[in-house]
């Protein structure tokens, strides 16, 4: 299974729920990460306040930010190479880069009168 490396940009958490301001798309990344993780995925996150070596000592990344800086943060590295960078991964993406099955979404109804596929 490929390792997969999310570089965040300066956070003062990785959760999202920090501060006044909630980043709703911080939030669904690590609900959507977490449960990666639960299902075997496996992913590392880096953040660029706390950890900036992880930056500077891999070339890929460091380079990365030369050309496009900080601004251009997330970036996501799948065994190594790019894969995504400007928004965090979906579930989607995590399940297709781990090999992860998603579950099958639910039928949804659409009233009491369809059945076998036809409504009334």
């Amino acid at each position: 299974m490929s390792t997969i490396q999310i570089f965040d940009p300066a956070l003062c958490c990785s959760s999202g729920v920090c501060g006044t301001d909630v980043d709703q798309a911080l939030v669904n990344f690590s609900a959507d990460a977490d449960w990666a993780r639960q299902n075997g995925a496996q992913i590392e996150r880096f953040n660029l306040a706390q950890q900036p070596l992880a930056f500077a000592e891999n070339p890929l990344v460091k380079g990365f930010l030369q050309r496009s800086g900080q601004e251009a943060l997330p970036l996501t590295l799948v065994a190594g190479e790019v894969a995504l960078a400007g928004r965090y991964p979906s579930r989607s993406d995590l399940a297709r880069w781990a090999g992860i099955a998603l579950p099958a979404a639910e039928p949804q109804s659409t009233g009491a009168c369809c059945s076998g596929g036809a409504c009334c």
